[in-house]
């Protein structure tokens, strides 16, 4: 038999688990196979449950689990029974009474899974760190000439198949499982680094680890090459992790419209949709159910709506696509948690038309914006502030009507997400929530924002409020929000001639808020 096919048994085997799924079969074979099975905690438990002998590690060590289950594999007998070279270390390990242990089983503590849930406090993650898993993993691994080490439930089907036909694992198994091991136990220190920078500790080294999705066609423009990649650790609802139903294949622009529009709609607790046109919203509305704000988002401009991405922050109605089909719209895509049946036929006769389902939406807590300059990148967290009401304060002789106060809120997210300058206008809608009735984005002088807004929205506008991402450096935007029928402002705050506009805004019988938050948007 070659070296590539030589077979480790297994007579003793270190079984340690987080996660028990599918445990039992294989502990089950290793003792047919006369292996003895040293185990920990809940997995010893699980184990006796089943009827499985069992050692206790703190049995086999003679010293006890300590530190509320911190410490207890960390010691020589375990280590060195794993680390130990059979041909070379036998004497010292038996001058020792340490005993070879040929099979390492360990899944390790769901970190992942502890800081994706609300309101999880660092402590609480900290303790979710594992570290006598790792090591025990990594020893195993760095002697797979002798050891099998397992850490993917699914790779226990190989090490059953393998048990049962030669009586222990090839050589090439253990190596394969090997370098699943130092990915796996890279991946849980990346995560940990993460937290952990997320929350205010310090770093001097960004480690990225991101996995290729697919080859795109080409990239911004077809004289550019593209591909996406995902990170492989992050299991939020997203355009990355969203399944695709139908439709042609994305390329670079859809992922950047249909990511700007998801992350829109997330942001929204009530029945919301946008429309999205190169990165910026063209429409978004709420409204009490989403049939509704998915009309009066894609009303806003229905022109500009053109080849658009639509994101809904509630299942796809069959009404949905009955208008879409009815009013022969030409929509790119849309992502959603979930499709009507009826919806999903009716869209489904748009053979080009990109379906793409997320399942319930929920926000990233630890999301991080990344931009990349020549030989660089900027790293930052994701802008997740909405304005609430305590946010608001009023700065003219004018306090807001409740109507204005709905639709500030309202505009003040949507704002977040056009790229700066940036100003919405806005107001309340017949059907229990707030529509955009025009928006001017991405321009160098705020003032040309509030044109474009105010030419966008036309004779919708009067009655309108207006949302500004940023502070009025000159009382121009100001008068001209007034003569397009604008009554009331929300805007950060924080200019040299705050006083200035603040005065002008009186002036002209105006309401003014000031948040204190700045949400630009390059």
């Amino acid at each position: 038999m070659s070296s590539n096919q030589e077979i480790s048994k297994v007579s003793r085997a270190l079984i340690s688990v987080s996660d028990k799924t599918d445990l039992i079969p294989l502990a089950q074979i290793l003792k047919k196979q006369g292996a003895e099975i040293l185990s920990t905690g809940g997995t010893a438990k699980a184990l006796k449950e089943a009827g499985i002998e069992v050692t206790d590690v703190s049995d086999y060590t003679n010293f006890p689990e300590m530190m509320g289950g911190r410490l207890k594999t960390l010691h020589p007998l375990v280590h060195g029974g794993i680390l130990m070279r059979r041909t070379l270390d036998e004497v010292e390990a038996e001058q020792n009474g340490i005993k070879p242990i040929d099979m390492v089983v360990v899944n390790l503590y769901p970190f992942k899974e502890t800081i994706a849930k609300e309101g999880v406090t660092e402590a609480e993650a900290v303790e979710q760190i594992d570290i006598g898993g790792p090591a025990m993993l990594r020893s195993a691994a760095k002697n797979f000439q002798f050891v099998t080490a397992v850490t993917a439930i699914k790779d226990y089907a190989i090490v059953m198949e393998e048990l049962n036909e030669y009586g222990g694992t090839t050589f090439e198994t253990r190596r394969q499982l090997a370098i699943k091991v130092f990915e796996k136990t890279s991946h849980y220190d990346h995560n940990i680094a993460e937290y952990l920078r997320t929350q205010g500790a310090p770093t001097e080294l960004l480690d990225l680890h991101y996995e290729k999705v697919m080859q795109l066609r080409y990239g911004e423009n077809p004289h550019q090459k593209a591909a996406f990649f995902r990170d492989p650790t992050d299991q939020f609802p997203n355009v990355t992790n969203a399944k695709v139903l139908q439709g042609k294949e994305l390329s670079f622009n859809n992922i950047i419209d249909t990511d700007a529009a998801l992350e829109l709609v997330k942001d929204f607790e009530k029945p919301a949709a946008a429309v999205i046109k190169h990165m910026n919203p063209c429409g978004a509305a709420t409204a009490e159910n989403i049939t509704n704000a998915f009309t009066e988002a894609y009303e806003v401009d229905p022109m500009a709506a053109f080849g658009c991405v639509i994101a809904l922050n509630r299942p796809c109605t069959t009404e949905i696509a009955e208008y879409i089909r009815d009013h022969k719209l030409f929509v790119e895509i849309i992502i959603t948690p979930s499709f009507e049946k009826n919806a999903l036929k009716i869209l489904g006769e748009k053979k080009n038309l990109r379906l793409m389902e997320t399942g319930p939406l929920r926000k990233n807590p630890n999301q991080r914006n990344i931009k990349t300059v020549a030989g660089g990148m900027l790293v930052q967290t994701a802008d997740e502030y909405v304005v609430t009401e305590k946010d608001l304060k009023t700065v003219t002789k004018i306090e807001p009507a409740p109507d204005e106060i709905e639709a500030m809120l309202f505009a003040r997210v949507l704002v977040k997400h056009v790229k700066s300058n940036a100003v919405v206008f806005a107001k309340k809608n017949a059907v229990g929530g707030c529509s955009a009735t025009g928006i001017g984005a991405g321009q160098m002088s705020r003032v040309d924002s509030v044109i474009i807004a105010r030419r966008k929205g036309g004779d919708r506008v009067p009655g309108s409020i207006m949302a500004s991402d940023a502070f009025f450096p000159f009382p121009d935007a100001v008068v001209e929000a007034s003569e397009a029928g604008i009554h009331a402002i929300v805007q950060p705050g924080g200019s040299i001639r705050d006083e200035e506009v603040i005065a002008k805004a009186d002036e002209l019988g105006m309401t003014m808020i000031f948040t204190g938050i700045r949400s630009f948007k390059h």
